[in-house]
């Protein structure tokens, strides 16, 4: 079991609450250390959701890696160390740093990941992205792939839904109804 977690693409969700007046001076140095992540090998993205007035009063920011051990890496490098204590004046506190392997990052509310929405509404959500992509798969991509072996034209349109679902659209779902999946998340 253990070799499967390493095998797992694996989502790092900082949450930090910004000193008042030192957003800009963040900014840079968020800028500095994205930078510096991207240089390390694993590293398939980094996100930045930044506050919103009435919504949220810390930034996010979600780091991808393509498995744990690259993922330790760049967690235990001089490099991030050297960049946290650069950036340790213009934050409240430390960062609070959670980790989520696979599908559960899909539904995880940053800062709170253990704080799933309710199994009905995450298999509506997902059953209705699946739906629209085999269908739109269907029409756009299976018609190039005529003359291959079915099992090929299977295993390209399945292999395209995972990849679409994991990195554009179940994030982008799961944003846009955030306020179905979590009603009481949005107050401050």
């Amino acid at each position: 079991m253990e070799m499967e977690q390493d095998d797992q693409f694996v989502t790092v969700v900082i949450t930090q609450l910004v000193k008042p007046g030192c957003e800009n001076a963040y900014e840079i140095w968020l800028k500095d250390i994205t930078s510096v992540a991207r240089t390390y090998i694993g590293h398939m993205g980094t996100n930045v959701i930044r506050p919103q007035l009435g919504v949220r009063n810390e930034y996010v920011i979600i780091f991808r890696f393509d498995g744990y051990e690259n993922l330790k890496v760049w967690m235990t490098s001089r490099d991030r160390e050297y960049w946290l204590n650069q950036g340790k004046h213009l934050v409240e506190s430390d960062p609070d740093v959670q980790q989520l392997c696979g599908l559960e990052a899909w539904f995880s509310l940053p800062g709170q990941p253990l704080k799933t929405p309710p199994r009905y509404k995450t298999a509506l959500l997902t059953w209705g992205a699946v739906f629209v992509l085999i269908n739109l798969l269907s029409t756009f991509i299976v018609p190039l792939l005529r003359g291959l072996p079915p099992l090929i034209i299977s295993l390209i349109v399945t292999i395209t839904m995972v990849l679409l679902l994991t990195y554009i659209v179940m994030p982008r779902v799961s944003r846009l109804f955030s306020f179905w999946l979590y009603p009481k998340s949005r107050k401050v």
